[in-house]
């Protein structure tokens, strides 16, 4: 018996997925939102710790080695259990496009999602960045602040951009860990993809939802209204990377009926 689901496979369990996380109660939504952007910003807080003391001179290899670790956080939220707004973007538009929910359930999913993984991603920056003093000297200081300052003041359209790139990635994560059987197969699965879009420096919302915070809590010189046009460019490019790119592509390839016109 093969330990991984092919492709066709794949499909059909993460559009049931969708179907199931649609029909979430409101409160677990939330709550395991909260687990999944605590999950994700201490993948991002490590990754800080991890590459902040490396020399610029050693870029890629802090590039590389900050990728390395801040996967992590999606192993936490697809292995322990969670609920991530990009993966979301992925398995909610698959099951409306498999016509198995409505509009209103990939609404509702999203925005319980939403409130949690900023929730959770706040939490990590304030109690553990401030309160447990982890951003608030250098070098981790000045590190943090500089990645806030650099993502604040990227140009939106370079941010949607980036961050169609980044849920492409962390969406095909997301699906290789759905086919894999095994938590060996999707630790391997979800490393990979995340340590790409990481080494890359695509933009991720969830991620941001830490980073940013945390940077203008320790002095970058961002505004709250730089924070929140930053995280909507960031969400429409996650969406499009999360739903155009894997969610309608892989639904036209494998789940399209023949003659079927529709996508939703």
């Amino acid at each position: 018996m093969s330990n991984f689901l092919t492709p066709a496979e794949i499909a059909q369990t993460a559009a049931a997925i969708g179907h199931d996380k649609a029909k979430q109660s409101w409160w677990k939504l939330l709550i395991l939102g909260f687990l999944a952007g605590a999950f994700i910003a201490l993948g991002f807080l490590v990754d800080i710790r991890v590459t902040a003391s490396l020399p610029d001179s050693l870029a890629s290899i802090k590039s590389l080695l900050g990728g390395a670790v801040f996967p992590v956080g999606l192993m936490l939220v697809v292995i322990a259990g969670a609920e991530l707004l990009t993966g979301n973007m992925m398995t909610l538009p698959l099951a409306l496009h498999a016509k198995k929910i409505g509009i209103g359930g990939l609404v509702y999913n999203w925005f319980w999602v939403l409130i949690g993984n900023l929730l959770g991603a706040l939490f990590v920056a304030g109690v553990f960045g401030l309160g447990a003093h982890l951003l608030t000297e250098d070098p981790f200081k000045t590190t943090v602040i500089a990645l806030a300052t650099a993502k604040a003041k990227l140009p939106f359209g370079s941010t949607i951009l980036s961050a169609i790139g980044c849920n492409w990635l962390v969406c095909l994560a997301v699906w290789m860990a759905y086919g894999a059987k095994d938590i060996g197969g999707k630790i391997l699965a979800i490393w990979f993809p995340i340590m790409t879009f990481v080494a890359i420096g695509f933009q991720h919302v969830v991620a941001n939802m830490f980073v940013l915070p945390a940077g203008l809590w320790v002095g970058a010189p961002i505004s709250w209204g730089q924070i929140i046009v930053e995280w909507i460019g960031a969400f429409i490019g996650n969406a499009i990377g999360g739903w155009l790119f894997t969610a309608t592509a892989y639904f036209l390839v494998y789940m399209r009926k023949a003659g079927d016109t529709t996508t939703g």
